[in-house]
């Protein structure tokens, strides 16, 4: 097999560097080492390091639109709760990948709204037309404007996330999964028309059926305690 070009090369350095210790881990001396050139040929292909972040960011932004371009789900709604727990297995399964998507400052992220409703983000290409669907054929909320919408989900997803990862929930990783899908469903139920069978069945809990909530289980370990 012949060799990756320079460029993936130094990116595959620099993600790893990122995998291991976060983005203070990533410097252009430690990519030139690891690839085995200087750090002088590094700025052949990366202005400096900040493109390089850049690039990690970008590239984990990528893999993110893989994973929503691989929902299956044709009513717009069930479709849209897919990617709420998609979102989830995102962050639990690649939490690397996630960091870089989501939490690390860069130029090249896309900003809402106007990069999302010029549609320059390739998920947001697929999420915003669903929500425009339900506005369409009636059932999202009077006055409710697809791009806030999607926008208000996806903070309260990257929110709850973000808390997990700072280890302010109690519980084990199946509790949060719980009550990170119940308050996805909730807040999706507070923007759409829930009286047809198709809306009531795209907002029953993963698994098939609601689940006793996270809060109330707590609650009871604590009196039992």
């Amino acid at each position: 097999m012949p060799p990756l070009p320079t460029r993936q090369r130094i990116l595959a350095a620099a993600r790893r560097l990122f995998d291991a210790g976060g983005v203070d881990a990533v410097s252009v001396r430690r990519i030139a080492a690891k690839v085995g050139i200087t750090p002088m040929a590094i700025y052949r292909h990366f202005a400096d390091r900040d493109a390089l972040v850049d690039a990690i960011v970008l590239d984990a932004l990528e893999r993110w639109s893989d994973r929503v371009a691989a929902l299956t789900p044709d009513d717009p709604l069930a479709w849209l709760v897919a990617a709420g727990d998609a979102f989830l297995d995102f962050a639990l399964e690649e939490p690397s990948r996630f960091e870089a998507a989501f939490l690390v400052p860069s130029t090249r992220a896309r900003r809402f709204p106007d990069d999302f409703a010029a549609g320059l983000s390739p998920a947001g290409r697929l999420w915003l037309p669903r929500l425009e669907e339900l506005r369409a054929t009636g059932r999202l909320a009077r006055g409710a404007e697809p791009l806030e919408v999607g926008f208000t989900l996806w903070a309260l997803a990257q929110g709850l996330v973000t808390l997990h990862r700072a280890g302010r929930f109690a519980g084990d990783a199946d509790d949060f999964r719980e009550f990170y899908a119940s308050s996805i469903r909730r807040c999706l139920a507070s923007f759409v028309d829930t009286s047809d069978e198709a809306g009531r069945a795209a907002l029953v809990s993963r698994g098939g059926r609601a689940r006793r909530g996270t809060v109330r289980a707590s609650r009871e370990r604590g009196r039992r305690s």
